[in-house]
């Protein structure tokens, strides 16, 4: 049956993988739920980019879901100047974002009044969207992408920025930070680019989250019995003491389905000849990438731990590391990257893939054990879901933050040690690798993640707490 006029919830998820993934699996809870979902695709004309590629296969994956490319913006940003930072070495996001509101705000007014709500992705990318949906009269609601730990710090960063007045978070030594809602923890465990109070992208940043209660209301991807702390002192005010808090709804955990395909991934059959729970498996996001000498670390030290593995390689950069605009990265040559007979000696025990693998279809298998990730909060929530212990190796954004809810908070995953050094060496990879999978501690880790699996279940199940958030979300709209 057709959505009836104004049944339709417009979603922009902004940019980056990370932030496309977690928004169709939202507008696929809008489809059950009787409406009809667009998700706008933002990104910089004519480039292929990880995110291009993650697009045609979630819409080649979710037909019934329409996916709406913007057209390339204007030269000029939606307050009519020339960008900041048209000549500098890494661009933006907040600025190509600011520049796709006269297009976002086009494409809205050739759909109305079919709409019902627009969605915007975190705000932290598309705050000032929510200018374009109040000009339109169109309810605008916040879509969190990360846990509700790392959105009550966000929130609270502006408070914590105007404490420490005119110095930078990076310049003030490494005593622990208290924020509501979470453990403390050092300042280099926030993101890079908030321990420079002149950095660009970081007063975009702080904006963006002093806007984010002007929303008609906050949907996370997590769910309340993983996050309790968090979630009380965003509903109580602790976080943005100064104003009121929209309503949060906890929809999560909102995960890539696991399931088949026309074609079968090489790796999904590897693994169907393996024994259960005997294979790690290590991937580090779409952004996720190494220099030359720490793959060949990852290398030596999983050839020397004696254990099964499963890794995704992907070619290092050339760019400057992580970038939501960057170029998507070539093809990996492994003979090149890797030691010399490195593929040859693990052959029978190992098995690397170039650049991307169905991630949720690897963590779920009976032959997955333990998971060693970047800990980015779509692939935490995967492995959650699939109750595996992590190997924490967080590379950028707030994945630090998401290392310590995860070790100290969940007691599910450990350290990878040195990950915040030039190289980890191979003899910290294999002892760690070693550890969970052989250890009385590892099999502690996995008892604990096999709890938080149950919860997560019961949360999703019919009358379960995400459930019935997203059915009052529902009804608010």
């Amino acid at each position: 049956m057709r959505p009836a006029m104004g049944d339709t919830v417009v979603l922009n998820p902004g940019l980056g993988v990370g932030h496309l993934v977690p928004m169709v699996e939202l507008a696929k809870l809008f489809l059950r739920g009787g409406l009809a979902a667009t998700v706008i695709v933002n990104g910089p004309p004519g480039k292929a980019t990880d995110t291009s590629a993650a697009v045609a296969r979630a819409a080649a994956a979710n037909p019934s879901v329409r996916f709406h490319v913007l057209p390339a913006p204007p030269d000029v940003d939606a307050g009519g100047t020339t960008p900041p930072d048209a000549a500098a070495q890494a661009p933006n996001p907040f600025v190509l974002l600011r520049r796709m509101n006269a297009p976002l705000r086009d494409y809205l007014r050739s759909v109305l009044p079919s709409v019902r709500a627009l969605v915007l992705d975190m705000l932290c990318f598309c705050a000032d969207a929510i200018d374009v949906a109040a000009e339109l009269g169109v309810p605008a609601y916040v879509f969190y992408t990360g846990s509700a730990s790392s959105l009550a710090v966000n929130l609270y960063l502006p408070r914590m920025q105007a404490e420490i007045g005119d110095a930078s978070l990076g310049e003030i030594g490494d005593a622990p930070l208290s924020f509501p809602g979470n453990r403390p923890f050092k300042p280099t465990d926030l993101p890079e680019l908030a321990l420079d109070r002149h950095n660009e992208v970081y007063k975009s940043f702080l904006h963006a989250f002093q806007r984010m209660p002007e929303s008609r209301g906050i949907v996370v991807n997590t769910f309340e019995w993983l996050e309790t702390t968090a979630l009380r002192a965003i509903r109580d005010g602790a976080c943005v003491p100064d104003r009121a808090m929209p309503p949060v709804y906890c929809v999560g955990p909102m995960v890539s389905a696991a399931g088949g395909g026309e074609k079968k991934h090489e790796c999904l059959a590897w693994l169907d000849a393996q024994p259960e729970k005997s294979v790690v498996f290590l991937c580090f996001g779409s952004m996720g990438t190494f220099p030359v000498k720490q793959l060949e670390e990852i290398a030596v030290g999983l050839e020397r731990s004696g254990q099964r593995f499963l890794w995704v390689v992907q070619s290092p950069r050339t760019d400057g590391g992580p970038d939501l605009l960057a170029d998507a990265p070539v093809e990996p040559d492994l003979a090149a990257l890797l030691p010399e007979g490195f593929l040859e000696r693990t052959g029978g025990r190992g098995f690397v893939v170039k650049s991307w693998v169905p991630q949720a279809n690897v963590l779920r298998h009976r032959a997955t054990g333990a998971f060693v990730t970047h800990c980015g909060w779509n692939s935490t929530l995967e492995a959650i879901v699939a109750g595996l212990p992590l190997i924490c190796w967080p590379l950028y954004a707030e994945q630090r933050q998401n290392k310590v809810f995860v070790v100290e908070e969940m007691g599910a995953g450990v350290e990878m040690v040195g990950y915040d050094e030039e190289v980890v060496a191979a003899a910290e990879v294999e002892a760690k690798v070693r550890w969970v999978m052989e250890s009385k501690g590892g099999a502690a880790l996995r008892e604990r993640a096999m709890a938080a699996k149950d919860k997560a279940l019961q949360a999703l199940d019919e009358g379960g707490a995400s459930r019935t958030a997203f059915a009052e979300f529902l009804r608010d709209l």
